[in-house]
């Protein structure tokens, strides 16, 4: 049985990061998400099920991802982790794959993370640098398949889910 959910991911790493090889191996988060994304399949509204999946992922610094938080969210300085969905409107029912010809990959969207944000608070969180990643990315991907934490109980929902999502080993 396949413990893996097809994925094609748009990796980058920015190249001035410092990080372990394994943080910056495109395989290594491919096999990740797919786990994770395999896992999630059953728990996914019917307009999110599809036989394959495309998102991206950054590794950016402190700079980039203020940017991106100033413009897209208008707030001011760096954050941990960015998730821009692509298939918000895919939960009201529109429809998320083509009706004709051959399915490309339903896009989920992109997961962006700073690693100097993620360096700083993985102590706090008691994590290493790829924990504080995992935590991160699953975070992330659960914004990109439409969770959300407006209220503690929600949040305590979404944290004991990425709990679970890291704890998925990830094939080799």
């Amino acid at each position: 049985m396949a413990t893996s959910t097809d994925l094609d991911l748009a990796f980058s790493a920015d190249p001035d990061l410092e990080v372990a090889p394994l943080l910056s191996d495109a395989d290594h988060w491919q096999a990740l998400l797919s786990a994770w994304l395999h896992q999630l399949a059953p728990e996914l509204p019917a307009a999110l099920q599809a036989p394959a999946y495309s998102l991206g992922l950054s590794l950016v610094t402190d700079a980039e991802i203020a940017e991106l938080n100033a413009d897209w969210r208008q707030k001011e300085g760096p954050t941990d982790v960015l998730a821009f969905a692509a298939q918000d409107e895919a939960t009201d029912g529109a429809p998320p794959m083509p009706a004709s010809g051959q399915a490309e990959p339903l896009e989920l969207g992109d997961i962006v993370i700073s690693i100097e944000t993620a360096a700083r608070q993985a102590p706090e969180h008691g994590h290493d640098l790829e924990q504080e990643l995992l935590f991160l990315a699953s975070h992330g991907l659960l914004h990109l398949l439409g969770w959300d934490h407006p209220d503690e109980t929600s949040l305590a929902a979404m944290l004991a889910r990425q709990e679970r999502l890291v704890k998925v080993p990830a094939e080799p």
